[in-house]
């Protein structure tokens, strides 16, 4: 899944890709990288940096120049929002999947709507605050819970979920590295799990360093996660993750054949 954010102001890459035609652009290098999923959001939700929230309005503003023509280029398209009437929009504008970084229990009418249109939801694990003392592990298993039981209520099919840790949100760096440490542990609830780790902080805390230069981490987390279960990972840099997972991929298939001999 390659990261489009249509923001001024998100942590890694705001600004970059405010303007339509050089988002459009982003959208189309990415799907030539070997992107699966674009996944558009246009509005900050980077968690320690103080993003500032944004009305639907302006929202909707940033996104409709873009959705169209990234649409067309034929990939699956999710929309990272928290507001159900911004992801009516996107799905009317060719989006498919919606990306809710709340897990369904922030907007009450986000799982109706998904119910409603048929659509696969991206369900994250969040917090309002970070608390250093709780098992990261349990609270994220007590929310996806939570989660499945909204989505149930609502009528949204239990094969249609995918469910994301959060890395980076609501978390300590330690609390992220462990959530990537016991992924396996999220695989109870037999869903697909997707992993966003692409430039976080937590790189940083392990080995200093800016957003821009977090590739190495990046990758590295991605690639634990994918042993570890995670079937999409949510990335910056889409090139050099799929040369990863497909050099990766490449080993573990002649240790197989390997092994057989």
């Amino acid at each position: 899944m390659g990261i489009l954010n249509v923001t001024p102001d998100s942590f890694s890459d705001g600004g970059r890709f405010f303007d339509a035609g050089h988002a459009l652009a982003h959208a189309k290098e990415m799907a030539n990288e070997g992107a699966d999923i674009l996944d558009v959001g246009a509005e900050s939700t980077r968690p320690y940096a103080g993003a500032t929230p944004v009305s639907a309005d302006d929202e909707l503003a940033r996104l409709k120049p873009v959705l169209p023509k990234v649409a067309a280029l034929g990939l699956p398209l999710s929309i990272d929002t928290l507001k159900a009437s911004v992801a009516a929009f996107a799905l009317d504008q060719g989006a498919t999947i919606i990306n809710d970084v709340w897990g369904l229990q922030h907007d009450p009418d986000m799982a109706t709507l998904a119910a409603r249109r048929g659509v696969p939801v991206i369900a994250m694990h969040n917090r309002a605050d970070v608390d250093e003392s709780i098992d990261i592990v349990a609270d994220v298993i007590a929310f996806f819970a939570r989660t499945l039981e909204i989505a149930t209520q609502a009528g949204i099919p239990r094969d249609m979920i995918v469910l994301d840790p959060g890395i980076g949100f609501g978390k300590t760096p330690e609390q992220s590295i462990v959530c990537l440490a016991r992924l396996a542990a999220f695989k109870k609830f037999g869903l697909p799990l997707l992993v966003g780790a692409s430039r976080k902080r937590f790189i940083n805390f392990v080995s200093p360093s800016p957003p821009t230069e977090r590739i190495g981490g990046s990758i590295a987390s991605h690639l634990i996660a994918i042993a570890s279960g995670a079937s999409i990972v949510r990335v910056h840099d889409v090139a050099e993750t799929v040369q990863a997972l497909r050099v990766t991929a490449a080993i573990d298939a002649a240790a197989g054949k390997a092994e057989t001999k």
